[in-house]
């Protein structure tokens, strides 16, 4: 990755809550987490995968079919209702504690982390199943302060999605993106592509003032080009927004640079 990034803060509010199986003649376990956005009413939710270990047979089946259930009910009412019919009507098996508040820079590795932390360790296994997720804030909309770039953490890759070393994650904030790519949200990137860039929405690096220093936005890239001695030039490079309130500029091809292209929201 190169050597510095605009600074801008991704973190929000956010606040969780554990699940606890609390059996008859066992030790109440963690058996999941429950993380709400409160600015967008989402809610994120990991939960064991089995329950044999720490439940009958009988028990283990009606654990295991909860997670389908919680999610149907948080997409049809909300995060924030959902969870206070929790906290109104939770059985004696099942019980949840009290809301804890967190800072979130990404839901998705502070879902993991938590998870981590209070249920079960969940394995890291670097391009297998986590990519890295850098302290990039790719400005949607300008270009801004530079900083340090950092692997902060590894996050879980989206399902079904065939992970290689040259994919990352990274934050990009600003409105110009909307309604493909949400002001804050996290992104996959495939570092240094190849082929056309032509109408391909790319994280550009613009040099800055010296050599080892750069600023970077995210737009869809667009170039005109013409023959001259038997060679093509551009005649005209430019970055353009979505979102239809911000305006496109061009570039000149010395400079800046195509670091990345963008390949989906991952939350």
């Amino acid at each position: 990755m190169p050597a510095s990034v605009i600074s801008i803060s991704g973190r929000r509010p956010g606040a969780y809550v554990l699940l606890e199986a609390a059996l008859p003649e066992r030790p109440v376990r963690n058996i999941g987490v429950l993380l709400l956005d409160p600015a967008t009413d989402r809610g994120w939710l990991k939960m064991r995968e089995g329950y044999d270990d720490i439940a009958a047979e009988e028990d283990a089946e009606v654990f295991a079919a909860l997670e389908e259930d919680v999610r149907a009910q948080i997409a049809e009412s909300g995060a924030e209702a959902f969870l206070r019919s929790l906290e109104d009507s939770l059985s004696n098996v099942l019980r949840i504690t009290d809301r804890q508040s967190v800072e979130v820079d990404s839901f998705t590795r502070v879902l993991s982390q938590l998870y981590s932390d209070h249920v079960e360790t969940v394995d890291v296994h670097r391009f297998r199943t986590h990519v890295p997720l850098y302290t990039l804030r790719a400005a949607a909309g300008r270009l801004g302060e530079e900083m340090p770039v950092d692997a902060e953490d590894w996050i879980p890759a989206p399902e079904g999605m065939k992970i290689t070393s040259d994919l990352f994650a990274a934050h990009v904030v600003g409105r110009s993106m909307e309604p493909r790519i949400p002001d804050g949200s996290v992104n996959l990137f495939r570092y240094n592509p190849v082929g056309s860039r032509q109408g391909k929405i790319m994280l550009i690096e613009r040099y800055g003032a010296t050599g080892d220093t750069a600023r970077y936005t995210v737009k869809r890239y667009t170039s005109q080009k013409r023959e001259k001695d038997g060679q093509w030039e551009h005649t005209r490079i430019r970055l353009e927004p979505l979102n239809p309130e911000f305006e496109p500029w061009d570039v000149e091809p010395e400079g800046f640079a195509v670091i990345a292209e963008w390949l989906r929201v991952i939350e």
